[in-house]
């Protein structure tokens, strides 16, 4: 058969029932849709039967089986990687929305989330016990031993207590307790407030240990913070720490404020007086001050349909058209800035609330206290600008301020006093020519503890005082450098209304 060309058919008789045909494919390939094939039948003489049909399949080389497995691989794994990459890309989709849609509007006295439900989720419930205890720890009433009140809020007391917790020692807590009497709309409200501070864990904001709903006295308890509120504390230490250790105060605030703006969270309240402070001097957010100004008070707040405002510390957008955002609280953020470097004065002092509203919106912004660096005072009014969208972020803010933290030297470059003196000369916020006395005068900027001082080293007028510098307030043996900053400002200021009064004449 050798001798037949190929692809010729062959044919072989055999007289057995076996029969062995090895090597038909050798040297031979077939074509793209051709078929070997192998045909039987039976023969008995003289007729034959049909042929049988048997298909021979080609048999592959080992590359090439190879290569078709490395394909059907890679194509697995390419579809493997578009599908992980369409998921984060969702993922990222959602968290760069447009900012614009994470504002919040303050209607009917509460503040509703678009893209968040957490802030009003316990009035979802039938009961707000309900979402309480889904997020928070129900604490016994026997284990909380209540010491002495620390201060009012607008619901109820804030007491000093310990809290005992199984197999640890006592801890000092901050207790809030609801009056007695309460509304089921305050019931309400003191929920929710507990609610959204279970969900918050950062070192700058206040921690919540649990909550009391099963007795008859509802409370709140949270960490205690041994220095209370700011603004009560720089007064009492008025002038007692370094412009560095001020800023670090700020940056404090400022990371617990990115951390709730970060969240969509709106404070709404921020000011020195919901700022606490432990005995560490850090700084944390509260959204419940022991000094917050009672209901009784008709100057606490600017009363419109909607809740009230606290205008002295609030955007104007948020005045006017009620809209609140993390905007809204950078304003009041620069505001804190300007509380802090002031040792808890009043903003705009005794202006009124509309005296407040009015000048604003004439483009008035409070001036940079005693020895305020320019660089803070820059940021203060970068805070206060018109308009929201042309304000800094809380996380821009602490990049400031993290530099200036790290070049401590950039915190030497003050404001300068004459600058300082007109625009307090212009609004008249303290008048020094109504002094009579010097004992008058060192009231008049809340350093009378000094009268002694004075009246020890010979300065029993005010003509005498006007004539001091920087060594003769040392040498009375006031060391502390924020206080004679402010000696020595108050000094010029009350020169310059002197030189400013058109006959003016006073003895001294």
């Amino acid at each position: 058969f050798s001798s037949l060309p190929p692809f010729f058919p062959s044919f072989i008789s055999s007289s057995t029932s076996f029969l062995f045909l090895l090597h038909l494919l050798a040297g031979h390939v077939s074509k793209p849709g051709e078929t070997d094939r192998c045909q039987v039948c039976c023969r008995s003489n003289p007729l034959f039967s049909f042929f049988s049909f048997f298909p021979v399949v080609p048999q592959y080389d080992t590359m090439t089986v190879v290569w078709v497995c490395l394909t059907l691989i890679s194509g697995l794994v390419a579809m493997l990687l578009l599908l992980i990459c369409k998921k984060r890309h969702c993922g990222y989709s959602k968290a760069f929305q447009d900012p614009d849609e994470e504002k919040m509007h303050y209607q009917n006295g509460q503040v509703k989330f678009p893209e968040s439900k957490f802030y009003l989720e316990s009035h979802t419930y039938e009961d707000p016990c309900q979402a309480a205890h889904e997020v928070m720890r129900e604490i016994d009433a026997s284990r909380i031993k209540i010491e002495r009140v620390i201060g009012s809020g607008e619901s109820g007391e804030v007491c000093y207590g310990r809290l005992k917790i199984p197999g640890k020692r006592e801890v000092p807590v901050a207790v809030k307790a609801l009056k007695p009497g309460y509304t089921e709309k305050q019931r309400r409200d003191f929920l929710s407030e507990a609610s959204i501070m279970a969900r918050f864990d950062h070192p700058n904001v206040i921690h919540l240990e649990g909550v009391v709903t099963k007795s008859k006295l509802m409370m709140i308890v949270s960490e205690y913070m041994e220095n209370g509120s700011l603004d009560s504390f720089l007064r009492k230490h008025d002038g007692q720490f370094t412009v560095l250790q001020l800023v670090v105060m700020l940056r404090g605030i400022g990371a617990g404020m990115r951390y709730l703006s970060d969240l969509g969270y709106v404070h709404r309240d921020l000011a020195a007086r919901n700022i606490l402070i432990n005995g560490n001097l850090v700084c944390k957010v509260s959204d419940f001050g022991l000094s917050r100004v009672l209901d009784d008070n008709p100057d606490a707040a600017y009363t419109t349909t909607g809740g009230k405002i606290p205008v002295r510390w609030t955007a104007p957008e948020a005045i006017t058209f009620r809209k609140f955002s993390s905007a809204s609280d950078v304003w009041s953020y620069g505001i804190v800035t300007w509380e802090v470097l002031a040792y808890g004065e009043r903003p705009y002092w005794n202006m009124t609330n509309q005296d407040v509203i009015q000048s604003v919106e004439e483009g008035y912004r409070l001036p940079a206290p005693m020895g305020c660096p320019v660089a803070l005072h820059q940021l203060m009014l970068n805070c206060w600008q018109k308009e929201p969208d042309e304000r800094p972020r809380f996380s821009q803010i602490l990049g400031v301020l993290d530099k200036l933290i790290r070049n401590p030297q950039n915190l030497k470059c003050t404001a300068t006093l004459n600058r300082f003196t007109q625009t307090l000369s212009e609004r008249s916020h303290i008048d020094f020519t109504h002094c009579g006395s010097v004992e008058e005068w060192l009231d008049s900027i809340r350093l009378g503890r000094y009268q002694e001082n004075f009246a020890l080293g010979g300065y029993s007028s005010l003509g005498m005082v006007m004539h001091m510098n920087i060594e003769d307030v040392q040498s009375l043996g006031i060391s502390l450098t924020g206080h004679q900053r402010k000696i020595l400002t108050s000094i010029q200021i009350m020169r310059s209304q002197l030189l400013n009064t058109m006959g003016y004449r006073r003895p001294l």
